[in-house]
Formats: C-alpha cells, sequence, structure tokens
C-alpha cells in the first residue's frame, strides 16, 4: 500500500539532519561514554516548585480531557506576557496553547498556508523548519543570511524571494547561530511582509536567552499585528523540554481557525501540565536564573576559544549555543563533527544540519557542567588546531 506524498515528503527526499545525533545516541546506548553537546537540553529537571504545581495539580484530579484552546488562566498569563513585551493589546482570543513549540509553528503554518503555497525561512534555520511547512502541504523556500553580515538577513534578499510567497518563518534571538535580530534587520523583515501582503510567523522560544542587545518581537512594529503569529514555548525559559507546552499568539480570527485545527490533531494538552505553566510564568526568577547559565557559559566558551588556531567563535547574542567556524580544517562541519565523535566521543552538530549557509560550522550546545564544557572544548580547539596543521 502506497503511503501520501504528504508524509513520505516531509523530509524532502534527503537528510532530516539528525544523523549526528541519532549515531551519538547509538553509541551511548551501546554502552560508550559519549559528552553530548547537541541538542538544547537542559543539564538540569524542571524546576521543583513548576513540578509541585503539576504534582498537585495531577493528585487533585486534573487529568481528564483539557478545554482544548488552554486554560483560560493560562491564555491570560500568555497574553499579558506578550503584551508587556510587544506593548500590544492582547486578550485570551489571541492565544491558544499548544504542545510545545514546534506544534505551534506547524499550526501556524496550516493555519496561513494552501498546498503549493510558497514558505519562506531563513538558513541557517532549526532542523525542522523546512519539514513542518512541507507537512503543512507548503513548499519551503530558503533565503540565505551569512557569516560575514552576523547571520543578520538582508532587506534585498527577502524582499527578492517574497515575490508570490504566502508566509516567512523568523526566529529571534536565533537558533543555531545564535544571532539577536537588530531593529533595522526586523524593518526589513517587516517591509517585505508587508509590501508582498506576508504573514510572518515568528519563533520566539529563546526570547528570555539574549546576551547583547535587546529582543524586538515584529509583532511590536507598526502594521504587524494583524499579520504576525508569534510562537513561544517555556521548553527553553523554564527547563520544561518534555512537557510540551508552548502557544500561538495572533489575530483572533487565525486563533480560532486554529482552535477548530487543535481539536481535531492535539486536543489540547494535559490540565495538570497547564497548571504548572501557569506557576512558572508565576516566577520569572525561575527563567532569569536559567538564562544565567547559559550567559556565563557563552563566555566561558570566548574565553576558552580565544585565538585557537583552526576554528573561529562567533559572538553569540543569545540562545543557549555558540556557532564555530572549522572551515581552516579544511573540513565540512559533518566531517569534522564525526571525526570529533570518532576520536574523542564529543558530539557536536554540523553546521550542514541547519541548511547550506551553515556549512563548515558547528553548533555547540552549552548544556553540560561548566568544568566538562571548558575541557570538551579546549579538546576541540586542540582537533581544530591539527587539522588545521595538516590542511596548510
Amino acid at each position: 500500500m502506497r503511503l501520501s506524498r504528504r508524509i513520505e515528503g516531509i523530509t524532502g527526499g534527503g537528510s532530516d539532519g539528525w544523523e549526528l545525533f541519532y549515531r551519538a545516541r547509538a553509541l551511548k546506548a551501546a554502552g560508550e561514554e559519549v559528552l553530548e553537546l547537541t541538542v538544547g537540553e537542559h543539564d538540569w529537571t524542571t524546576p521543583r516548585p513548576i513540578l509541585d504545581a503539576m504534582h498537585a495539580a495531577a493528585l487533585a484530579g486534573h487529568t481528564g480531557y483539557a478545554v482544548v484552546p488552554g486554560l483560560t488562566e493560562l491564555r491570560q498569563a500568555v497574553a499579558a506576557r506578550l503584551a508587556e513585551r510587544t506593548g500590544v493589546a492582547t486578550g485570551v482570543e489571541n492565544v491558544l496553547i499548544t504542545p510545545g513549540g514546534q506544534a505551534g509553528l506547524f499550526a501556524a503554518h496550516m493555519a496561513v498556508c494552501d498546498p503549493g503555497d510558497r514558505a519562506l525561512h531563513l538558513d541557517p534555520y532549526y532542523a525542522t523548519y523546512p519539514g513542518t511547512i512541507r507537512a503543512a502541504g507548503a513548499t519551503p523556500v530558503a533565503v540565505e543570511t551569512r557569516p560575514d553580515d552576523g547571520f543578520q538577513p538582508r532587506a534585498a534578499d527577502l524582499d527578492a524571494a517574497a515575490q508570490g510567497a504566502r508566509a516567512l518563518l523568523v526566529n529571534t534571538p536565533n537558533n543555531p547561530t545564535g544571532a539577536v535580530y537588530s531593529r533595522a534587520t526586523l524593518d526589513g523583515v517587516a517591509e517585505a511582509a508587508r509590501t508582498h501582503d506576508l504573514w510572518l510567523i515568528s519563533d520566539e522560544v529563546y526570547d528570555t536567552q539574549v546576551w547583547e542587545g535587546t529582543h524586538l518581537s515584529p509583532r511590536a512594529l507598526p502594521g504587524m499585528a494583524e499579520r504576525t503569529l508569534v510562537v513561544g514555548s517555556l521548553s527553553k525559559s523554564h527547563a520544561m523540554t518534555g512537557s510540551r507546552l508552548g502557544w500561538v499568539v495572533g489575530p483572533e480570527e487565525a486563533i480560532a481557525r486554529m482552535i477548530d485545527l487543535a481539536t481535531v490533531t492535539t486536543y489540547g494538552v494535559p490540565t495538570f501540565i497547564q497548571q504548572a505553566a501557569v506557576t512558572a510564568l508565576g516566577q520569572p526568577a525561575l527563567e532569569r536564573e536559567g538564562a544565567e547559565v547559559f550567559r556565563r557559559r557563552r563566555d566561558l566558551a570566548a574565553r576558552t576559544l580565544d585565538g585557537c588556531e583552526g576554528l573561529r567563535l562567533l559572538p553569540a547574542q543569545g540562545a543557549m549555543y555558540v556557532m564555530l567556524d572549522i572551515r581552516p580544517t579544511g573540513l565540512s562541519g559533518e566531517a569534522f563533527a564525526h571525526a570529533l565523535l570518532d576520536a574523542h566521543r564529543i558530539a557536536v552538530m554540523p553546521g550542514e544540519s541547519f541548511g547550506q549557509a551553515a556549512a563548515g560550522h558547528l553548533r555547540v550546545a552549552l548544556t553540560v557542567a561548566d568544568d566538562r564544557l571548558e575541557a570538551a572544548l579546549e579538546t576541540l580547539a586542540r582537533f581544530a588546531a591539527a587539522l588545521a596543521a595538516e590542511a596548510a
């Protein structure tokens, strides 16, 4: 029996970008000791006050069907959060609670794209973006950004790609590059959206992890609230990756239609998790404490890799990763990552997992204790220096 073209085409007939990660996990399953610096998974558990609230809600019997759009109390908390951060009036009618930010990205594209529509996204990109767009029936179109520009998208490139497109997906602070888009960059994004009548889907799951500059949501720019869908999550801000708690914020009509979609797909998020999310959003100190860990490790990486031969650290303005340019070694990011795993059992993500604009780079997740991270980076630096010497 033949499967649908839609599901067979999610990866576009190529790689899904996760081969190195799968290989590292297989080595660990076989008993090998592997230091994983691959995925954005915290090295601490969800904070105790959130777990206590989750536990109490479950014991109190909140384990049945959830209200599909989300608890009113939680939607109010998310609305207040977005109103404060964007200056745009926001109510519960503008909020849908989703099972994580990934479900929000899918719902947003389903809401604004018809089958065959061109949906733009920036390159480098989070590895799921093209597949999410294909799963929604649209055609992903990558708009390349450049290391020399700090991976900030150029307005002219956006304008050139936007003709006939339906949507544009942006992510700031950015995964994998760590770029925080400037006001000038976002003005260019907004101008392209207004000029070409695009829906803008803004992935802001790292909005609490900003090390340089200021996070600005494009929803806050003139004429953008009515055409912007903001995707958020508690995964990165509150170490709740496994709880699958996210949201989409946007115009009332769009949210109403996405509630229809949720009714026939996810059917809501467990109520005891939603009640824990209310607790999480009510304790902003928790996200500040978590963010400070990654700020410290970003600075540690900069000190450790300063002046190293064979690689260059790209300044990380936000998020929980650093990008390394390893082109002086003569290897692709993919070849370097596999060689590093072979030689030292250290797993990092090759830049090619995130698009061709990141070829010859690595993404390193800052997700182990400081001493282990420093030792791993020192090993990586020596490895790169030796390869660069051979290449020279």
